[in-house]
């Protein structure tokens, strides 16, 4: 989302369509949170499948296929699409950009997928610019970065050309967050935290390691005001999940009768009190693409995120007297199967709020 210049925000959109088909949307919204405007800001691409905000105010939209780009998209739709070809050739997912360190983190899609960082020559400038991978003996600890010689992937793939450098199965969404990079790989059902500042790569959560995972199929990532990661699942149980900075795994809200489909794009309003999300083929026989606003009260509390501890996994409801906050949710387009669940505060089992503002868990039902 981004904050337009007279109080309201923008939420941009991928369309993950291929044969130069794709492209990426925008819902302008008013600054009482009402939609005014529905419009393109980059089309004619391919598979369009995630992306990332940069400080700066564009949106970049990355295209996956083996030969995909990463797009640099004006939200309100006045300047053209530009794409950087120095960023790499590969089927790109998602980005992330480090303000601090100025460079720019990627995944990408494919079962040996690496894990991209990008230093512009002259940032935020991203025309021109040095493409690495990283390199890791293990799954934790200490990393290092290592140069692409050739980012067009004409002398060969990317993820090729430093053969020591670390394999990732399906790199998904990536998020930076006060100094740490969140990202997904959906292969092996995990969600990863790079320190920026150590330079260290940590497992922050991994289903094989639960006998009865929470989260699966994860997906598109986001980082919640509060320290919260947000995951969308791709199949699953068509959950979007919390996991807190103490690692408590909890569901946040569930998505019926969409087996087909997937949850993608979570992100916060400005504010911070209206999380919007879609799922990405609506109901089945598979139809066009629901988008979601979600309103709290959402958590607030602030903590860093712990290295190391275990995940434990919460309670799918919660309840007056562990707290449990009042979601509601709304579709923005078609109201269809969607159960959002008071959890913010209770099930996440990290305090019990005993002043929440509702007395019991709230389901939302066909929007």
């Amino acid at each position: 989302c981004f904050t337009t210049a007279v109080g309201g925000w923008i939420y941009t959109s991928n369309s993950e369509v291929a044969g130069n088909a794709g492209g990426c949307g925008a819902l302008r919204f008013s600054a009482a949170g009402e939609v005014e405007d529905a419009y393109p800001i980059v089309s004619g691409t391919s598979s369009n499948c995630a992306g990332g905000a940069t400080p700066w105010g564009t949106w970049l939209s990355c295209e996956e296929h083996p030969s995909g780009l990463v797009w640099e998209c004006d939200p309100l739709g006045r300047r053209q699409a530009i794409a950087h070809p120095r960023m790499g050739a590969f089927t790109h997912e998602a980005v992330a950009v480090d303000p601090i360190g100025r460079q720019l983190y990627m995944t990408e899609d494919v079962r040996d997928g690496r894990f991209y960082r990008y230093s512009p020559a002259r940032y935020p400038d991203l025309s021109e610019g040095q493409l690495e991978v990283l390199v890791a003996g293990s799954d934790t600890g200490e990393v290092t970065w290592a140069e692409v010689p050739d980012p067009s992937g004409e002398a060969g793939a990317t993820r090729h050309q430093v053969p020591e450098s670390k394999r990732f199965n399906g790199g998904e969404g990536i998020w930076y967050d006060a100094g740490f990079v969140y990202f997904t790989t959906k292969g092996d059902d995990r969600v990863w935290i790079y320190d920026t500042t150590r330079a260290k790569l940590d497992i922050l959560y991994d289903a094989a390691a639960l006998d009865d995972p929470p989260l699966t199929g994860v997906d598109n990532i986001v980082v919640a005001p509060s320290g919260d990661v947000i995951v969308a699942e791709d199949g699953g149980d068509m959950d979007l999940v919390l996991i807190t900075p103490d690692r408590v795994v909890a569901r946040l809200v569930k998505v019926t009768g969409q087996d087909e489909s997937e949850l993608c794009g979570p992100a916060f309003d400005p504010s911070g009190k209206r999380l919007y999300f879609s799922s990405q083929r609506g109901p089945a026989p598979r139809g066009p693409g629901i988008t979601y606003e979600v309103t709290g009260p959402f958590r607030n509390v602030r903590a860093a995120p712990s290295a190391g501890a275990p995940p434990s996994v919460a309670a799918p409801n919660g309840s007056a007297e562990d707290g449990g906050s009042n979601l509601t949710a709304t579709a923005l387009v078609t109201a269809a199967g969607l159960t959002g669940l008071g959890l913010i505060a209770s099930a996440l089992a990290v305090r019990k709020l005993r002043d929440a503002q509702s007395s019991t868990a709230d389901e939302v039902d066909d929007g």
